[in-house]
């Protein structure tokens, strides 16, 4: 298993009291391949470096969490189905380590 970082932008117009609940639901995927899920951390209401579909602000949220490279693959290619999902990115914080 390695040790993924996700960051999920989410439409502002979605209440941000179910933001964590549908992360969730998403991170089943995770857990049914073996994996475990740390922590998700919504950040809420942020403004935006730039427009994204027309919206000048974004929920955030980061989720790390434990996972194989086809399940981490697999959660994206879902979360990007989701119309209320703006921007995704899955990374792998050991990598971005400074020595």
């Amino acid at each position: 298993m390695r040790h993924y970082e996700l960051m999920v932008l989410v439409d502002p117009e979605v209440d941000e009291r179910t933001v964590e609940p549908t992360l969730t639901k998403y991170m089943e995927v995770v857990k049914k391949d073996g994996g475990s899920v740390d922590e998700i951390d919504v950040w809420g209401r942020r403004r935006l470096a730039y427009e994204i579909q027309k919206k000048t602000e974004a929920i955030y949220a980061v989720v790390n969490f434990h996972a194989t490279p086809a399940a981490s693959a697999e959660l994206d290619r879902l979360l990007r189905l989701n119309e209320t999902i703006l921007r995704t990115k899955i990374v792998r914080p050991e990598e971005f380590k400074v020595a």
